[in-house]
């Protein structure tokens, strides 16, 4: 209901009271089930929301108070649009303000995980695609080339698979946020197609009940499909062809290039190398070491899992071949 809110509202109002009714809506589900690790993870999440939530307000008073409108689109002020970009910034976790997003995934169960960084980006990007023409260019250069250079190097030293997502999503928002102001129909599109692969990505790892990468060598003994599952969508998570995860980053490259972003473009295309390395760990461990043990009584392989779900093939098929249909 928030995000939709948020989504459908024309004044700014309406849409800070979605953003709120979305932050609110997460903190039970997140505490669920009740323990310290849960609690904190949502007191970390609570602060960072109400603190941008109230840098928002700030910004659409003042706005309101130098241009008399109420409007969405009218954020012809600059100090209203830079503290609106900072907030916003605030709440999909883009760096310098990155740190309680390991943090908080890591504190709660994967099914809260992956609303947290799936569902929860919508409202915010809405309101971001919505006042895109009068953004900065500076300050969103500066916020997306530190998303994914930090996204990339904080993943590289962590074990917790969850936390790894994070610093992915972390670096995703930044690849989001370059384009924002050129051409904001790719953020959309990049937004999509990372929400389909990372809700592909908790999905199996919710049904194997894995978070630790050591885990993963035993993945071939719960599904051995699961293991190739986890290696295409990682690998389109990292941006390589011929699968959809390429189609965002291959065409937010060429526009900005078109308008001579160069230095830009270089950067995030290597940033993203540092993603690619330790998804590719991710994918060494799953599919090309073994569990020391042969002893044919832990194959799983004919298990049916409580837990299956129709929506893990859906959503690799999403996350994997969509490529053909970039020209669209």
């Amino acid at each position: 209901l928030g995000t939709s809110l948020t989504l459908m509202s024309n004044h700014w109002l309406m849409a800070w009271m979605g953003l709120e009714i979305n932050t609110l809506a997460i903190i039970p589900m997140m505490t669920y089930p009740n323990n310290m690790r849960n609690t904190e993870s949502a007191i970390k999440y609570f602060l960072m929301q109400a603190t941008a939530s109230m840098i928002i307000m700030f910004a659409i008073i003042y706005n309101a108070w130098m241009t008399n409108q109420w409007t969405l689109f009218q954020v012809s002020n600059e100090w209203a649009t830079t503290f609106m970009t900072l907030a916003l910034a605030m709440k999909l976790g883009l760096a310098p303000f990155h740190f309680w997003v390991p943090e908080v995934t890591q504190g709660i169960p994967l099914t809260s995980g992956m609303i947290l960084l799936t569902w929860q980006k919508i409202a915010p990007t809405s309101i971001l695609y919505q006042i895109s023409p009068s953004l900065n260019m500076n300050i969103l250069v500066l916020l997306a080339v530190s998303s994914t250079l930090l996204g990339g190097w904080g993943g590289l030293n962590q074990t917790h698979l969850r936390k790894i997502l994070a610093y992915s999503s972390i670096a995703h928002m930044g690849w989001m946020t370059v384009i924002a102001l050129i051409n904001p129909s790719l953020m959309i599109l990049n937004l999509l197609i990372y929400i389909a692969a990372t809700m592909a990505m908790f999905l199996c790892l919710n049904l194997t009940s894995t978070t630790k990468i050591n885990a993963l060598s035993n993945m071939w003994n719960k599904s051995a499909p699961m293991t190739i599952t986890i290696m295409i969508i990682l690998l389109s998570l990292g941006g390589l062809p011929p699968l959809t995860g390429f189609m965002p980053k291959w065409l937010i490259l060429q526009e900005l290039i078109i308008y001579n972003n160069i230095a830009t473009a270089m950067l995030l295309a290597l940033s993203s190398l540092l993603n690619l390395f330790f998804y590719m760990r991710i994918i060494y461990t799953s599919t090309l070491t073994m569990f020391p043990s042969n002893n044919m009584s832990k194959f799983q392989w004919f298990h049916t899992s409580p837990k299956s779900t129709s929506l893990i093939p859906s959503m690799t098929i999403i996350s994997a071949m969509l490529l053909p249909l970039s020209p669209l």
